[in-house]
């Protein structure tokens, strides 16, 4: 946790007037706001964390521990980054049995009151799976029992299959990629056209990355299914309770529908990136890859017959997404180029190691 630097002053003003309007529309009054703070980590969007109190129209005071999430404007790791559909999935999955997040309060679409739209939700207290080191590795999580570490794995997964169970209603119909054919032709019409935005940052294992594209366009499944996909399904984007039960999902920037085996994947791909590809050996009480998916099945997920096309899909995902931020935190000065070509490489190493294990079940 790191507080605000330059400009901080100028943010909490114009937040604290914003929400006195917006919580004056309730009959709120007299609205301060506390020092804002921001997470360590998280390149796809600003976050700040916000203590405001206020006056309610009965007099008594109030107080609360907010989130604001403000769209990234001074660089781009997706082609259309959207704060506010973010928002808008969390809303529309809340009270979806299983699959807890966070309660969005407020969206604002004016750029002119912090550079870019934004949206308020209220701060779930839980803790979270490290990234950076790897959870693996070091934290909270390397504490815990195996049987804990056992139970929290099955509650995240058990999140997972919930999710995949939510009915695609009309309101999240949105969600849906536009254009022709199922939910996963859509799905990598999309993908194409963020390789080919992805140019310029291509030059990590280049051959490798376009040999995995092309294998998922030739050679798709016939997989109809389209449900409500996370987008980013790990234990990293889970907030756990004391007792190790799943308070929030959160972080829906990539959210879409199409078949569960992209969450899946996903899932998979990201557990290989945070252990075995850094050398590391999972913990006692957590599934190998294998382990996970006949967990994600036991705990009442449907059979992904084709799970192997998912992950090389997912590799070939986080291997743009990485190549894009290695830029970012080359450009910025924030990296030297070959700390920051660590993750790319990486990312391009579980797409060969994917298409190789496609290529042994041919």
């Amino acid at each position: 946790m790191r507080a605000v630097g330059s400009g901080a002053g100028d943010v909490r003003t114009a937040l604290a007037a914003w929400l006195e309007q917006r919580l004056g529309r309730a009959g709120g009054t007299e609205v301060a706001i506390g020092d804002l703070t921001s997470p360590d980590a998280g390149y796809s969007g600003k976050t700040l964390f916000v203590p405001a109190t206020w006056t309610d129209r009965d007099g008594a005071r109030r107080s609360a521990e907010l989130v604001v999430r403000v769209q990234q404007s001074d660089h781009q790791l997706f082609v259309a980054p959207d704060a506010l559909r973010q928002a808008r999935t969390m809303a529309a999955l809340a009270g979806a049995p299983g699959v807890p997040v966070p309660e969005i309060l407020y969206t604002e679409s004016d750029d002119a009151v912090l550079g870019a739209p934004f949206y308020v939700m209220v701060r779930v207290h839980g803790r979270v799976p490290g990234d950076i080191p790897s959870w693996h590795a070091r934290g909270w999580t390397v504490e815990l029992s195996p049987a804990d570490r056992s139970l929290l794995y099955d509650n995240g997964l058990a999140a997972l299959v919930a999710l995949h169970r939510v009915p695609r209603t009309a309101e999240l119909q949105f969600l849906a990629e536009p254009g022709e054919g199922t939910a996963l032709d859509r799905y990598l019409t999309r993908l194409e056209g963020w390789y080919e935005w992805c140019g310029p940052s291509r030059r990590f294992g280049p051959e490798t990355l376009a040999e995995g594209l092309r294998h998922l366009l030739d050679h798709r499944p016939d997989d109809p299914a389209e449900g409500v996909v996370w987008g980013d399904a790990r234990p990293g984007n889970i907030s756990f309770g004391d007792d190790l039960s799943v308070l929030a999902l959160f972080d829906w920037e990539t959210a879409t529908t199409g078949p569960p085996g992209i969450d899946l994947g996903w899932w998979l791909m990201f557990e290989r990136f945070l252990c075995e590809a850094q050398g590391l050996q999972r913990l006692e009480g957590v599934p190998d890859r294998e382990g996970t998916i006949a967990r994600y099945v036991a705990l009442g997920g449907a059979d992904q017959p084709h799970v192997d096309y998912y992950e090389l899909m997912a590799a070939v995902v986080m291997t743009l997404i990485s190549s894009r931020l290695a830029d970012v935190l080359v450009s910025s000065g924030k990296t030297p180029e070959k700390y920051a070509s660590v993750f790319p490489m990486r990312a391009v190493g579980l797409v060969r190691e994917s298409l190789d294990r496609l290529g042994r079940s041919s």
